[in-house]
């Protein structure tokens, strides 16, 4: 009887010891599992992942791949002085020849045959631009042709094999991204600063041409007197912008640089070397920024797009159906915002070429198939020298604003200057023709009639914007 209690015993225990280990297996088991993942999650995720490139975040790399892509640009131009007609008819000619000014800034070399990138401002009414490599060799250089629009500008000098820089891709910079300034600053010769896009898309309104386009890059890369014109590039080395301007008010360096993106770049250099002259493209609207104010005003349900408060006449946006009154939300299914941000992406096309413009209507949204035009209302290709047939300039007229900040009541305004009379008697660019021959003038037109009827000697009158009336005579 006692040998079967034990016996009944010795299972009963192990029977309570199976369902023991059985319980902790279903409900504590799995417990501890997880806890040992937790434990192990944090180290896998601080290991770097497989496909880093660690040569990204070597600045040393970029600086060495586009410090031989940036050139010194010097400029010479003669030193300007006004000349009167009538008082050197009285008292003689007493005009000396003044010493040349001097100038500098930078450019970048986009080709290995000598096509260099740099802005308007650097070399505008220069008679010599000369271009001094990384390694110390010098050449004059060819000004292929400008953009005011854009202040942008396109050299050539006659070598081969030079070192370039690649273009890169501003459409894809993210504020934050580490970029690099490469230049001259205060003349000092290949130097280089790293920074940080700060903001895209901002309009600064510093450019002086009535078309102007402005979606400058903003970075904390230190820039200075000299860096205009010079390269702007990502941690690989790839262009991405050309320096051009800084916010300071002692004129130095203070903590914001302006680059005009590379996207805008491309199209300038394209047509200035395809055409001579860069084909601009016009959707045909006068826009303005959609603010609190204006979609309280409008009773707009949301703040985005551009707003469209006017159409021209003979413009792209009218004839394809586009109102006053519409917002612009995107062109070619690329968002925009502001102003500056439509007329960067306008700016990307050609007269002609066709693109979808999604605009919102009552609060509907709708599509637009818009084909561009050029400034005068067609889709023909403007060829270097259309507009540069008068006496070398490229000859603009005057809207209703700028008669009445001048104070005067006709004029046609000297946008641009190529060889020629103009900047043979030393006119500059800005100068606005008021009479020719003693009769006023308010269109290109007027000029060209005085001219065809006119036999001998030319006399201009005009004034400069900052209020300097100048006279000028010459022999056709």
């Amino acid at each position: 009887m006692k040998t079967k209690q034990i016996v009944v015993s010795i299972l009963i225990a192990v029977a309570g010891g199976l369902i023991a280990l059985f319980t902790y297996a279903i409900f504590f088991e799995k417990e501890t599992k997880v806890v040992t993942a937790r434990v192990e999650t944090p180290v896998r995720y601080a290991n770097l992942p497989g496909e880093f490139d660690e040569v990204n975040f070597d600045f040393t790399y970029a600086a060495e791949k586009s410090v031989h892509g940036v050139v010194h640009v010097t400029t010479e131009m003669s030193r300007q002085t006004y000349r009167n007609p009538i008082y050197e008819f009285f008292y003689g000619d007493r005009y000396s020849e003044p010493e040349p000014v001097l100038g500098f800034g930078s450019g970048v070399i986009i080709s290995d045959n000598g096509y260099i990138v740099t802005n308007n401002h650097v070399v505008e009414s220069s008679e010599k631009i000369s271009i001094t490599l990384n390694d110390k060799r010098e050449f004059e250089a060819r000004l292929i042709g400008t953009d005011p629009s854009t202040d942008l500008a396109l050299l050539k000098i006659n070598t081969r094999d030079l070192p370039h820089i690649g273009y890169g891709n501003s459409d894809d910079l993210k504020v934050g991204e580490w970029v690099l300034a490469v230049g001259n600053p205060f003349n000092i010769a290949s130097t280089v600063t790293a920074g940080i896009v700060s903001a895209k898309g901002k309009n600064l309104g510093i450019i002086q041409d009535n078309y102007r386009i402005e979606s400058f890059i903003q970075t904390d890369a230190a820039v200075n007197r000299g860096n205009s014109g010079g390269a702007l590039v990502n941690i690989r080395g790839e262009l991405v912008g050309i320096n051009t301007a800084i916010v300071s008010p002692s004129g130095g360096y203070a903590g914001i640089s302006f680059a005009i993106p590379v996207s805008i770049v491309q199209k300038v250099v394209s047509d200035l070397i395809e055409f001579g002259a860069v084909q601009r493209a016009f959707l045909g609207v006068t826009i303005t920024e959609v603010t609190a104010d204006l979609a309280k005003e409008k009773g707009l349900d949301r703040i985005e797009g551009v707003y469209v408060s006017d159409v021209r006449e003979e413009g792209a946006a009218k004839a394809s159906g586009i109102i006053a009154g519409d917002i612009i939300l995107q062109i070619n299914d690329v968002d925009v915002s502001s102003p500056s941000e439509l007329t960067e992406q306008i700016n990307r096309y050609r007269p002609g070429d066709k693109v979808i413009v999604l605009i919102k209507r009552n609060g509907k949204t709708k599509q637009f198939n818009v084909t561009l035009r050029n400034l005068q209302g067609d889709t023909k290709i403007v060829k270097s020298g259309t507009y540069d047939t008068i006496l070398g300039a490229k000859l603009v007229e005057l809207d209703s604003n700028e008669k009445k900040k001048h104070g005067i009541e006709n004029g046609v305004k000297v946008a641009e200057l190529s060889a020629g009379k103009l900047r043979a008697e030393g006119v500059r660019e800005g100068f606005i023709i008021t009479r020719v021959n003693n009769k006023s003038v308010t269109t290109v037109a007027d000029i060209k009639k005085i001219l065809e009827s006119s036999r001998g000697g030319i006399y201009i009158e005009g004034i400069y914007p900052n209020g300097v009336v100048a006279y000028y005579a010459f022999g056709l």
